[in-house]
This record gives C-alpha cells, structure tokens and sequence, in this order.
C-alpha cells in the first residue's frame, strides 16, 4: 500500500507593521477631492468601515507630516511607478526581515530548506525571495519560490505550495513569507468609488514556519472556486504613476449571492459542513466582505471577530492579512474543524481546512 502523505503544519506565524499610521491623513486628502455631497457618503463609508489605523513605510515629513501633507512622497505630482518601486525594493525586505525575526522569536528557524514568498505590491529582480534569502543568511542550496502578483488570496496559495513541499518531503521546513506595501499605489481619484478602495489597503508582512512536525495547526486540503463573469470586479491596473486598485462596489453584494448557491458555498469552503466548523480566518478584505460572509453562510455571532479585529488595527494588507487573522487565532482557543478562506483577483475564493495539534 501506498504511504501516507505527511501532515504539513503551519507551526508558527510572526507579523509586523511599519510605524507610520497614515489612515487619518489619508481621509484628510480624500475628503478635499471631493464635492459636499460625495463627502457626506464617504464620512459615512469611513464610519462604517470599521478600520482604526493603516500602517505605511512612507515616512514623515521633516516637520512630522503625512505623505500626502507638505514634503511627503505625494506631496506634490503624484510619482512615477520607478520612484515607487525604488521604495519597494528598499522597504519590503526590512518589513519581510521584521516579520521573520518575530517568527523566530516564536520557533527555532534553523535548517530552512525551502522559502516561499508572496507579495504583489511590488516588483523587483533580483526577487525580494533572493534578497531576504541572502539578508537573513540562508544557504545557496535554499528552494526559493516567489509568488507574484495574485493578491488577496497569495497567503492560501503560498502555504498550499508549503503543504505539497512537506507532503513530498516530510524532513523539509518552509519559510513562507508574505509582504505587502499597498500604501506605494496612492493614486490621484476624484471619484468615490477608487478613494473608499485606497481607504481599505496599508502595509505589512507574515512570516510562518511550515514543516512536518505536529506543531500548531495541520493544513488539509485546499480548495478553490471562482465566480462566473466577475474577472473586472478586482484587478490591479500597472500605470505609469504605480498601481491602480480596482475594487467594484459590487464585490460584497457578488460574494454574498454566490455563497447563498449551495453549490459554489460546497467549492468555496471545502464541501466542509458548515455547522461543524469551530474556526474561521477569513480574509479581512473590508467590513462589508467579512459582513457578506457572515450572513450568507449563516455563521454565528462573533465568528469572524479576529478578521474584524486584524482590519481594525491594520486594514487589508493584501496577501499578509490572513496570515496575521491566523497568527492571532494560533494565539487563542483550540480549533478542530477550521477553514481559511481569501478573495482575490478573478474574482475568486481560496481556501483551505485546518486544526490544532493534539
């Protein structure tokens, strides 16, 4: 008989943030693009988004302001996609390094044998997967994969990538990294609908620890679905002056209908009963998504209260806000029955089971 395939285990996640809170400024400026009327529904939209503090790399000012404020990075025309990727390339392996470091704060990070890192915010070469992998000391043998470009949902595609790995090498040990900085893609609206978009997305990095040792939640078996004819309803657009969040308004309104379908609800959560599940880390994509979620699976109250928590403090951080909801549900109660579950481009749903060690 065949051997069973090892349990892969997200052992361990360490997170950081930059330190610049830019989430107030950021209201400021967008609430002067805009006529008397549209700033009345924006006020409301701020009210109900439920989101307290967004982390940026940009830093102050010399006299202590905002990027958007006089002397900072989008104080005057907004800069080129070059300037901004030069910002990339500097900033996103410190924070990557910083959320590594509070992994292994947490694990013992030696003989690393594979590194995975997520991110979309950014492009750089040689990758942010070679430049962390040389900073931190790991060894030319080191199997690196960087997955670029997918967006909210990286995190479930880079710790499924982890899975196969210990699945095919049960003595293998995975550092899976995901790094975002959003806040380099301010762009110039004077519509609604693109500002309530920028007003979703900061900055951040997860770094997790995946390997063959029962150790914090067993990963089992991802999933995925897509929606019909919803591609356009989430992209990113590369223009000259960065990259352009599309984020429809519909999206909520989409998600909901779709999950009410018992059968895309089957395909987006792993055919998992519903009633069963103890666990949910859900992608905190916006108040209105984890809303979308909550009613039209019917989950308890408070079921999403840790993605609430993460969109509060933080925002979307694109590919690193389910590993920060993981990171702080690995630091509470036990779960026997979890699913993950992320939105992205496409516009899909990604996923994936998971429990505690016994």
């Amino acid at each position: 008989m065949p051997a069973t395939p090892t349990t892969a285990w997200l052992n361990a996640i360490g997170t950081a943030v930059p330190g610049h809170d830019i989430h107030s400024a950021f209201i400021g400026w967008a609430r002067e693009r805009l006529d008397a009327r549209a700033v009345r529904l924006f006020d409301r939209m701020v009210d109900r988004a439920d989101i307290s503090h967004r982390w940026s790399v940009l830093p102050a000012s010399e006299d202590g302001g905002s990027p958007v404020g006089a002397g900072g990075f989008y104080a005057d025309a907004m800069p080129g996609t070059a300037a901004r990727m030069r910002i990339y390339a500097d900033s996103a392996p410190i924070l990557a390094i910083a959320a590594i470091e509070a992994l292994r704060e947490q694990i013992d990070l030696s003989g690393i044998t594979h590194l995975v890192v997520a991110s979309c915010t950014g492009f750089v070469a040689p990758g942010i997967d070679q430049i962390v992998a040389a900073r931190i000391g790991l060894a030319p043998s080191v199997e690196r994969l960087l997955v670029g470009f997918m967006g909210c949902y990286a995190a479930v595609a880079a710790l499924r990538s982890a899975r196969h790995i210990v699945r095919s090498d049960p003595d293998a040990r995975v550092l899976v990294v995901t790094v975002e900085l959003s806040t380099l893609h301010l762009q110039p609206a004077t519509d609604l609908e693109p500002l309530l978009a920028m007003l979703q997305f900061g900055d951040g990095a997860a770094a997790a620890l995946v390997s063959g040792e029962a150790q914090g939640y067993a990963i089992d078996a991802p999933f995925a679905a897509t929606l019909p004819d919803s591609a356009a309803l989430i992209r990113w657009d590369i223009t000259d002056a960065g990259f352009a969040m599309h984020l429809s308004g519909e999206v909520p309104g989409r998600i909901a209908t779709a999950l009410t379908d018992p059968a895309f609800a089957a395909a987006a959560t792993g055919g998992r009963s519903l009633a069963a599940v103890d666990g949910w880390a859900v992608h905190a994509g916006g108040r209105s998504i984890l809303d979308a979620v909550e009613r039209s699976l019917s989950l308890p109250p408070d079921s999403l209260a840790v993605s609430r928590g993460v969109l509060a403090a933080n925002g979307n951080m694109s590919s690193a806000t389910l590993m920060f909801v993981l990171a702080a549900m690995l630091a509470g109660p036990r779960v026997d029955n979890g699913i993950a579950l992320a939105f992205g481009p496409g516009l899909a749903a990604e996923g994936f089971g998971f429990r505690s060690a016994a």
